[in-house]
């Protein structure tokens, strides 16, 4: 089970916060996840199973051809318009990361 102070420590690194009890419900919710990729790795010859790197085999599925449109480009004026904080011809956003 993954320790309640463990996912506080988490979650201050993404600045939010939860109630205790919402503490609770996610280590049940992780210890449910837990369990499931334990029952995952008990199937056998599961290390022989090629991972998948797209939700389906791409060789059956068939894509659409690219198209290429002409299309009106915005001046970086424009893009900024509807900016409320900017700096030097950016948008500035508050720092997320310690």
């Amino acid at each position: 089970m993954i320790e309640k102070e463990k996912l506080k420590d988490y979650a201050a690194k993404l600045m939010f916060d939860m109630e205790d009890s919402e503490y609770e419900t996610l280590q049940q919710e992780f210890d449910v996840i837990l369990k499931q990729m334990d029952l995952i790795g008990n199937i056998p010859n599961i290390q022989e199973v090629e991972p998948m790197s797209f939700p389906f085999v791409t060789y059956q599925a068939t894509l659409r051809e690219d198209e290429v449109e002409e299309v009106d480009v915005l001046t970086v004026g424009e893009v900024l318009s509807n900016c409320k904080h900017q700096l030097k011809d950016q948008v500035k956003v508050p720092k997320v990361v310690e």
